[in-house]
């Protein structure tokens, strides 16, 4: 007997977010995604990158080298490992002989053929780098539930995979091809993805993305996701947990940081103040899309979370310039 479990959507309105609640933050955090130079080292080298603003990603193509954060000890990076900093501070990227170290915006500048050359050309290193940009508004949501560093090791036999697609993007960056911005964007937004998969599935993370693969917590967390809509109950989302109201309650305050109503409320916010912002929904279709009975209660919960009125929200970017 199958265990899937189907959550019919409770509006004839087209529902907001998916049953994915992966896919669901990364649609709102719309990552923008840029693929730098590949760099190409040899001999004594170092590379110092300043502090950045959301999410740094690397990995080494060939050769090995060491990631430097500031006040940390450093971390060995070998051949197919990928890594993710987020809001990292400055740091340095050494090969096996450490040099003054340079620093990367003036070498990204000189780039040639898509490339960056320290040394040798017989280089004993291959890196390919680049950075998402995430919408400031939802940001959180995903640096609050990760470490500064995502290390993952592609010697691990399950994540053989990534080491694939970043050949193919290293690939993409020298070439000259037609389409090669948007294979890029796309290669490093699965790249993005399947690390964070990765890191799920190693146990090494917090809050929702921890919880969703929980056999109790988790399942309620995934129902929600699916139907905003549903008017959901404590006492209904302790029994898809197969928990007590108050045991469940406790598990998910422990787990997700909020109360299970009140996630609900900020999630169904998240994705209202989205569509708001893109002007894809009336303010009477998110009504029922996000489970409210009248306008006026959508209003009421959305002003309370966000500080502002549907309307005054969405005009605010309706009249913005550009």
């Amino acid at each position: 007997m199958s265990s899937e479990i189907h959550y019919a959507s409770s509006s004839r309105v087209k529902p907001l977010g998916s049953d994915d609640p992966i896919a669901d933050a990364v649609g709102l955090l719309r990552p923008h995604s840029v693929v730098e130079p590949s760099l190409h080292a040899g001999g004594p080298w170092a590379v110092r990158f300043e502090p950045f603003p959301h999410v740094k990603m690397g990995g080494v193509v060939r050769g090995e080298c060491r990631l430097v954060i500031d006040g940390n000890e450093p971390v060995v990076l070998r051949e197919g490992d990928m890594y993710l900093l987020v809001n990292p501070p400055s740091h340095e990227l050494t090969g096996r002989r450490t040099a003054e170290p340079q620093a990367a915006e003036p070498l990204w500048r000189g780039a040639t053929g898509g490339a960056v050359q320290i040394g040798p050309a017989e280089e004993d290193t291959h890196l390919c780098l680049g950075y998402f940009r995430l919408d400031d508004t939802n940001a959180s949501m995903l640096i609050d539930v990760l470490p500064r560093l995502v290390h993952v090791r592609t010697s691990d036999p399950r994540h053989r995979f990534l080491a694939h697609v970043k050949e193919m993007l290293s690939s993409e960056v020298e070439s000259d091809a037609l389409g090669g911005s948007l294979v890029m964007s796309h290669l490093a937004q699965i790249l993005l993805v399947h690390m964070l998969r990765a890191h799920a599935e190693a146990g090494g993370c917090t809050g929702w993305l921890a919880a969703l693969g929980d056999d109790g917590v988790g399942v309620a967390l995934r129902a929600m996701h699916a139907d905003v809509a549903h008017r959901w109950t404590l006492g209904e989302l302790a029994g898809l947990s197969r928990m007590s109201r108050s045991a469940f309650a406790a598990a998910f305050k422990r787990q997700i940081g909020a109360a299970p109503m009140d996630y609900l409320i900020e999630w169904r916010m998240s994705l209202a103040r989205d569509a708001l912002r893109r002007n894809t929904r009336t303010i009477s279709e998110l009504t029922a899309a996000t489970g409210y009975e009248s306008e006026s209660a959508f209003s009421t919960a959305f002003r309370r979370v966000v500080g502002s009125s549907p309307r005054h929200y969405r005009d605010a970017f309706r009249d913005a310039p550009g």
